[in-house]
């Protein structure tokens, strides 16, 4: 059954080449050393972006965030924004890619004196990989939709693990989906530290409720720039929108669903905890709010 991050098998991604440290160098060939502080520790920022004719979409909204993660966690990426952009550029010009391109942009703190957990042992050059696949979202779940289930692993305050920091670190995202997949669920539903519907593992979550928007209130969930982006094409487009705090009764009494996410956009819900939502998919909210998104892109990508 395909989740949110499940994509179409494309044979040309195995001849890709990838980013490593200034070098093109062919899949194969793409390794880090077992004393880099990702390998060992986790240590380090990430982003995911979109290549849409032509364009990467929201570029600066993701380079702020990549930067703003490694400031906070004091890693000097290395490299200035500008020359980041082209790293990115050289990657997709030698793959001959144009759009319906997937990246995965990769910071760690680097190689290390010893495999431990001291910042102040890496020997100061950071790792930077950039992966980019032809990757589009599997085109059956638009009207088969996601089954979400409540997991027990709860997001987290900022001053524990800050889901809003993009960091390699995902153990407890991913415990969260390992709890709910003998369930049979795509991916998991996790709450606030006081029992609020935050946010899903790998995604931001969002309910519609008579005609209203509904999402968290954002203190416990992921940046996610496609959240954000929603969320302003809601009210741009008067469509009322709520943030707030709210229970697992009510989105298990919603109209209908999707969860966001750069690599998927809107991907509809189908069933919630075992309740199959009334409406079918993709809801109306749903459809027009994913037409909404789908002409940001491409003005964003003609810019």
């Amino acid at each position: 059954m395909p989740g949110s991050q499940d994509f179409a098998a494309d044979p040309r991604n195995e001849k890709v080449l990838i980013y490593l440290n200034g070098a093109l160098v062919p899949r194969a060939e793409a390794r880090v050393s077992v004393f880099d502080a990702g390998f060992v520790l986790g240590d380090g920022v990430w982003e995911g972006l979109r290549l849409h004719k032509g364009g990467l979409l929201f570029l600066e909204a993701h380079l702020d965030r990549l930067y703003d993660g490694a400031r906070a966690i004091a890693l000097d990426i290395g490299l200035s924004r500008e020359e980041m952009v082209a790293a990115l550029r050289r990657t997709l010009e030698a793959n001959a890619m144009e759009s319906g391109v997937h990246i995965r942009l990769m910071v760690t703190r680097g190689p290390k004196k010893a495999p431990n957990q001291d910042p102040r042992n890496a020997l100061g050059t950071p790792t930077i990989v950039i992966v980019a696949e032809h990757k589009e979202p599997a085109e059956e779940i638009v009207s088969r939709g996601l089954k979400l289930a409540t997991s027990s692993i709860r997001c987290t305050p900022k001053e524990m693990f800050d889901m809003r920091l993009n960091s390699h670190s995902r153990l407890a995202l991913i415990r969260a989906l390992l709890d709910v997949i003998d369930k049979g669920a795509d991916e998991a539903l996790m709450l606030d530290p006081d029992s609020f519907v935050s946010s899903c593992n790998a995604t931001n979550f969002f309910f519609v409720k008579d005609g209203e928007l509904r999402t968290s209130s954002g203190e416990f969930c992921f940046n996610g720039v496609t959240r954000a982006n929603v969320i302003a094409l809601a009210k741009a487009n008067g469509i009322a929108c709520k943030l707030g705090n709210f229970t697992l009764d009510d989105v298990h009494g919603a109209d209908e669903a999707f969860v966001t996410g750069t690599f998927g956009g809107l991907t509809p819900v189908r069933e919630i905890d075992g309740y199959t939502l009334p409406l079918s998919l993709p809801g109306p909210m749903t459809m027009k709010l994913r037409a909404l998104y789908a002409k940001l892109k491409d003005d964003d990508a003609a810019r």
